[in-house]
């Protein structure tokens, strides 16, 4: 209960303080509060956590009412002052309240959350991605201006548009639609005259069912390269050679006849093809021969030949692991397995877990004599043919066009060695990778690069993405179009367009992350994951370098000292997620909590002051003794009571 008002002090009898300390506010924030919460609990299960976090707790409203709870229970704890020692429950538990809720306010204002997705064997990364969608807008007076924009339980439409910004220069951009899945589309466009040659070329595979396409625009660094991850085809301006050359340097570490240098060569196997597609990545090949076999329920076995010696591998138990090959140089790392293999977006994954068409990838590293040299040394028939200084190239294939539009090729594959030709428009080119073969449909001597996307229809093809349609109007004028999720894009306005991005929030981090090493293990026997761990080295502003490890609930500390992580002004490094597809990929969560410890603190005060509060009660009647007689009182084992203060 509030003291007398003949016993209060001044300040403790005036109107407004005792309204802001009275147990009447209190019950009414809390009544409000526990609403909220109810609400929003019952908003991020039927919507999600953004729009409960729009609507609830990171709206203005809901900050106004924990600031006036902070200031009723400041204003409560201090209607008791002078404070005596029966105030310690009271005291506590309302301190406790207070730090809870400021370290949750400084968390949220100066912390840091988001993710980071590093590779390996690629520089340093500060750029921390966080989940909250921005758009931003650049023109031509040479700046940019970014604005959040979260796509709520109410997207825009044409006829709620929702407004963006206002550029310099006068135009309005606004969103009048969204899309979850947009068809986006990198066709060329024709032109009378001028632009660059482009062509249309599909490669089909018989045994996977499979056939991919895609327009390539001649000596385009973004739009002339087609990349399967098997295999790569570039389209350029010229002519082939009759006899084919490399299409890049030889390698620098490729070593002189019957000379070992260091050797990594990365060889897709399938079990229903003999052939296996390789590329040589350091030194040349090995002329190893690799098959998949034993394919059933489980992921079979490797067979690796090598100069008459056959051994084999279990898939599932080696699967991400390195392994020596008995009586060769070589050690075997299989990296990944697709039961049903399919290339997707250029990169090779599984349709399903059936296998109805398994493959394999495998490396093999080792110090010893590239199978070209080994041939002249040793004059072994034996083995895929060699394939010279190009050897580091050899799937690959570069599709020229002259002025007069004919099509050559050169083509290089581990099969069917170095070959090049004119390319037939009516016959298809077997690549010699697996039973892959190409050709070209449609060619245009004067093209230009064009975007268009559009919302994704069924059975359409393509990469999609979430997309927004911005309009951007001045003067009664106004052009819209479609903006994909992680894109850029131009609208075309006068007398510059404009250039619009949608995406994820970016912030630079003071320190740099590089993957080292990325480990994945696997249950005995099969070929399931059973944990995986990311081994990080982490560079400082002045240059000092640190590495540590996390997996699944171990994090990396950064400072790791007991300081910086009891204050919570450290970086903690959690193991987020990986990439099947891809083991030299690993995604990281970064987490930064300044208001960690006023947390803790504060919910350590909370259980403090409740115990004390139920717990360890004096007797009022005692206390209203004279302190000599309140001590034989507890001598003689009196039950101290006293009620409960709010």
């Amino acid at each position: 209960m509030n003291p007398d008002r003949q016993q209060a002090l001044p300040w403790q009898r005036n109107p407004l303080f005792r309204f802001f300390a009275s147990l009447q506010l209190a019950m009414l924030l809390l009544t409000v509060l526990t609403i909220a919460s109810i609400v929003g609990t019952l908003c991020e299960s039927r919507f999600d956590a953004k729009v409960a976090r729009a609507y609830i707790y990171g709206a203005g409203w809901f900050n106004v009412w924990l600031l006036l709870l902070v200031i009723n229970l400041v204003c409560s704890a201090f209607s008791r002052f002078p404070w005596k020692k029966n105030h310690f429950g009271f005291l506590i538990t309302h301190l406790g309240i207070i730090s809870l809720i400021a370290g949750a306010y400084i968390g949220r204002a100066c912390g840091v959350e988001g993710t980071m997705t590093l590779f390996k064997g690629e520089a340093p990364a500060n750029m921390l991605t966080i989940d909250q969608r921005v758009v931003r807008v650049s023109g031509n007076e040479g700046d940019a201006r970014t604005v959040p924009f979260e796509i709520l339980n109410k997207p825009p439409t044409p006829e709620r548009p929702r407004t963006i910004m206002t550029t310099p220069s006068g135009y309005q951009i606004s969103a009048v639609g969204f899309t979850p899945l947009l068809e986006m589309d990198m066709s060329p466009k024709p032109l009378p005259d001028g632009g660059v040659p482009a062509i249309h070329i599909w490669i089909a595979t018989a045994m996977m069912g499979q056939k991919l396409d895609s327009w390539l625009i001649a000596d385009d660094p973004d739009h002339g390269v087609f990349d399967m991850g098997l295999a790569s085809i570039t389209f350029k301006r010229g002519a082939a050679s009759h006899i084919a050359e490399p299409a890049a340097k030889p390698d620098e570490a490729a070593a002189r006849p019957g000379e070992a240098t260091d050797i990594e060569e990365a060889i897709f196997a399938f079990a229903k093809v003999p052939d296996q597609i390789s590329r040589p990545d350091k030194g040349g090949a090995t002329g190893a021969k690799i098959r998949l076999v034993d394919v059933g329920e489980k992921s079979g076995s490797v067979v690796v030949e090598y100069n008459g010696i056959s051994q084999s591998f279990d898939v599932g138990a080696n699967l991400g692991k390195d392994v020596p090959i008995a009586g060769t140089p070589y050690t075997l790392s299989i990296k990944n397995y697709w039961p049903d293999f399919r290339i997707k977006d250029g990169q090779p994954g599984s349709v399903s877990r059936n296998p109805d068409n398994p493959a394999v990838l495998v490396f093999l590293r080792g110090h010893g004599v590239p199978v070209a040299a080994a041939a002249a040394a040793h004059a072994q028939p034996e083995g895929p043919p060699p394939m010279g200084p190009g050897a580091a190239e050899n799937n690959h294939l570069v599709l020229y066009v002259d002025e007069k539009g004919e099509i050559t090729y050169e083509l290089s594959s581990r099969k069917a060695g170095a070959s090049s030709g004119k390319l037939d428009g009516g016959t298809p080119l077997s690549t010699g990778w697996a039973d892959w073969k190409l050709g070209v449909d449609s060619f245009m001597p004067h093209a230009q690069e064009h975007f268009t996307a559009r919302p994704a229809t069924p059975g359409s093809k393509g990469p999609r993405s979430e997309g927004i349609r911005v309009r951007a109007t001045r003067n009664g004028e106004s052009v819209e179009e479609w903006v994909p999720l992680g894109w850029q894009i131009s609208v075309p306005v006068s007398p510059v367009p404009l250039q619009v991005a949608y995406g994820y929030k970016e912030e630079p981090l003071p320190i740099g992350l590089r993957l080292t090493e990325f480990e994945v293990d696997r249950n005995e026997g099969v070929d399931t994951p059973a944990g995986f761990k990311s081994t990080v080295e982490i560079t400082n502003g002045e240059g000092e370098k640190t590495t540590g490890q996390c997996w699944m609930n171990n994090p990396i500390s950064y400072p790791d000292s007991w300081l910086n992580t009891f204050s919570g002004f450290t970086y903690k490094i959690s193991q987020a997620s990986w990439n099947p597809e891809n083991l030299n990929q690993s995604t990281v969560q970064i987490l930064r909590d300044p208001g960690w410890s006023l947390k803790w603190i504060g919910s350590l005060c909370i259980v403090a002051g409740v115990f004390s509060l139920f717990y360890l009660r004096p007797d009022p009647e005692n206390l209203r003794r004279p302190p000599d007689k309140q001590e034989k009182s507890r001598k003689r084992g009196k039950s101290p009571r006293m009620p409960v203060e709010v």
